[in-house]
């Protein structure tokens, strides 16, 4: 198509024509007068809080220099470097880092004061001399870089348009998810992943490290958890498992790209693997066999065992050790094998284990109908039939001060199929086309949750039907980026029809990166 339209004029205009068709939105009659198309502030995916075009543009070429700001502050020197690789290869351009702020270029301002931007906002500033980020802390000045990716060309020199940005995040908490257990996947596609949603300032990657199907991240004091229990996946494959080194290797990554960290070890239920790697954790002393399938609920740790207790403590201690960031899930989601009352006394312990390890608690929102620690958090992954005392057990606990990450499943679930084409995912919570994924305001979802409660919002990527990167990132992308936009975007900002053509801006750096996304027909996608 693109040759078509490079070579053959009549179909370039046809081509024009039906583009802007497409553009004006669900309402397009023939006849009316086409949109313009979007300037390139209006572009950009986050929306930010404020963007002003204004004069004279920069020209990003030859010449750029990246410049550090005036002080040897060797993590905003990290911040350039990471920048100046995410530009050169698309631009071609060398594109030398250097200490000092005076100069044209691209320049990097650590700011305590800068006003309007919070801990992770910042203010980007265009004109013919260079471009001027600014903020309070190198994580704002990386999404500052993030905002400056969108604005020069997909590949190639060009001009930055002339003009300030000002922006800060509306969620301090904007995640994703990824399922490592019912499919084993490599530590490098992960970091692509990581890659992938920093782009678009999502700040947190939860990692589901085990369940019934496998184990995922070595463990010193239990070897068989990963040795053996590792060795299995849904389907019957080879499975695999993480080294520690390699996890580290993970976090350190990630923690370079202002994304932390939340590893999850589920329980009581979703244990098979676990169970299956020693006997001496099962109530009957005995190992059941390593399980392929996808059923859930059948499974649970021996809550009456003080050996439950000695192994939670080892594993989720070697866990903390490893990850730097504030928070461990401990899952407690569809314990259907464990009595009420044994699950809510298995949940206080295994809360006070996390609390003696000085990491803060998140779970499934199964929690709230226990007892949750002072400082916990609740991940709700409800949907539209959930039973309202359910709602109603989340929104009281949220009264009492637990904050609420938001993922539900018939919105957030990535492994919810599109509609009933979809060749991978699952649709037990129904189809999830790219409109409903974006359609919905975190500060008003839920009744009698006020915004003020809600932490933020995660994409989850469950994989009982997931098995490699192109299916991984046909069900990601590009909901994810509607994750992206509700967690920063101010409430204002948010609508389908704009954010529709902002998403199908991106559809050309979605293709230079190789992405292998979902092509929503509702969606205009530029070429």
């Amino acid at each position: 198509m693109r040759v078509l339209r490079q070579t053959l004029g009549a179909l370039l205009v046809l081509g024009a024509v039906a583009s802007c068709t497409a553009a004006r939105g669900d309402d397009a009659r023939p006849g009316d007068t086409p949109r313009a198309a979007l300037a390139p502030f209006e572009r950009l995916l986050p929306a930010p809080a404020s963007a002003r075009a204004e004069g004279r543009g920069y020209a990003f070429g030859a010449g750029t220099v990246i410049r550090t700001g005036p002080g040897p502050d060797e993590e905003v020197r990290r911040v350039g470097e990471l920048l100046a690789e995410q530009l050169r290869a698309p631009s071609g351009l060398s594109l030398p880092v250097v200490d000092g702020a005076e100069g044209d270029g691209i320049r990097l301002r650590i700011d305590e004061e800068a006003e309007g931007t919070g801990d992770e906002g910042y203010r980007l500033e265009s004109g013919p001399s260079g471009v001027t980020l600014t903020a309070r802390t190198p994580a704002g000045l990386f999404h500052a870089g993030q905002t400056l990716r969108q604005l020069v060309p997909v590949a190639g020199p060009g001009t930055v348009p002339g003009g300030t940005v000002t922006d800060r995040p509306r969620f301090a908490y904007r995640g994703a998810m990824v399922d490592v257990a019912r499919h084993f996947f490599t530590v490098e596609q992960v970091k692509r992943y990581v890659d992938q949603l920093a782009q678009y300032k999502v700040n947190a990657l939860h990692l589901h490290l085990t369940d019934d199907q496998g184990w995922r991240l070595a463990v010193d004091s239990w070897p068989r958890l990963a040795s053996y229990g590792g060795g299995s996946e849904v389907g019957g494959g080879p499975g695999g498992y993480w080294t520690k080194e390699q996890y580290r290797e993970l976090v350190a990554y990630a923690a370079d790209r202002y994304v932390d960290v939340v590893p999850e070890i589920d329980m009581p239920g979703h244990v098979n693997a676990a169970l299956a790697s020693y006997a001496e954790l099962n109530c009957d002393g005995k190992a059941p066999a390593r399980y392929t399938g996808i059923k859930v609920g059948f499974s649970s740790l021996c809550v009456g065992k003080e050996r439950t207790y000695e192994f939670i403590d080892e594993v989720l201690g070697e866990l903390a050790e490893l990850t730097p960031g504030r928070y461990l899930h401990i899952g407690g989601d569809e314990a259907h094998s464990t009595p009420a009352a044994d699950y809510a006394a298995f949940m206080d312990r295994a809360q006070a284990v996390v609390g003696r390890h000085g990491k803060t608690v998140v779970a499934w929102h199964q929690l709230s109908s226990a007892r949750p620690a002072a400082d916990a958090v609740l991940q709700y992954w409800g949907h539209d039939r959930t039973a309202a005392a359910e709602k109603a057990a989340v929104a009281k606990a949220a009264k009492a001060g637990h904050p609420l990450i938001l993922s539900p499943a018939d919105r957030l679930y990535l492994d919810m199929k599109y509609d009933k084409a979809t060749k991978p995912g699952l649709a037990w919570a129904g189809y999830v086309p790219v409109r409903r994924a974006y359609s919905w305001d975190p500060g008003a979802y839920l009744s009698g949750v006020p915004e003020s409660a809600v932490l933020g919002l995660e994409a989850p990527l469950w994989t009982e039907t997931i098995a490699n990167r192109g299916d991984w990132e046909l069900m990601a992308f590009p909901r994810v980026l509607g994750l992206a936009e509700l967690g920063w975007s101010p409430a204002r900002a948010l609508g389908w029809q704009a954010y529709r053509e902002r998403l199908a801006a991106q559809g050309p750096r979605l293709d230079a990166q190789d992405v292998a996304y979902f092509r929503d027909l509702e969606v205009p996608w530029q070429r």
